[in-house]
């Protein structure tokens, strides 16, 4: 399913009122250096990070795992960033999909996310494939790109976010993240 307005959604799918297995795909040509990140919220308060910094694992809560880091040094081509989501368990609230362009945030200058063809490509352990677009032209260097709610009484879904935020030389604590999140 395509999203590609601010507040496109779909449902995702569940087994036994979990999700499983979620392969995140953050995918673009650009010369730019963008990297993906899961900041997760459960539902008893605890918050945390996993990008190519904190990569998570797969058999411990939060169940997300980072891979390699990409387009390091504002390379173009065919880059790809990804992150595996074990499962999402009944005690995590959501999961807010970012990207960010770390050169921009270092510098805390505006990022090149309109002008690139940056996009996220989710897909389920049944096949089902999302893809996230971009559907802002506001400047930032950090993107809330998606959400997958789990709060709702009849399953996840994924949610286009397309907020865009400024930090400035973002050392990488998690409460600099809280003004970026669109709840």
């Amino acid at each position: 399913m395509q999203l590609t307005a601010k507040g496109d959604a779909a449902n995702l799918a569940t087994s036994d009122g979990v999700v499983k297995q979620l392969l995140v795909a953050m995918k673009w040509t650009t010369a730019a250096d963008f990297d993906v990140g899961a900041y997760w919220e459960a539902k008893d308060g605890k918050k945390g990070l996993v990008y190519f910094n904190e990569k998570g694992g797969l058999n411990t809560f939060p169940f997300i795992k980072a891979e390699k880091d990409a387009g390091v040094g504002d390379r173009g081509g065919d880059n790809r960033e990804q992150m595996t989501i074990a499962k999402i368990p009944a005690e995590m609230a959501k999961v807010h999909l970012l990207a960010w362009d770390y050169g921009s945030v270092q510098r805390g200058q505006a990022a090149r996310f309109a002008g690139s063809d940056l996009k996220l490509e989710i897909v389920e352990e049944n096949g089902e494939k999302h893809e996230v677009t971009l559907a802002t032209g506001e400047a930032g260097n950090v993107l809330h790109f998606a959400t997958i709610d789990n709060t709702g009484a009849i399953g996840a879904k994924l949610v286009n976010k397309s907020k865009p935020s400024v930090l400035k030389g973002w050392p990488g604590k998690l409460e600099d993240l809280n003004g970026c999140i669109d709840a």
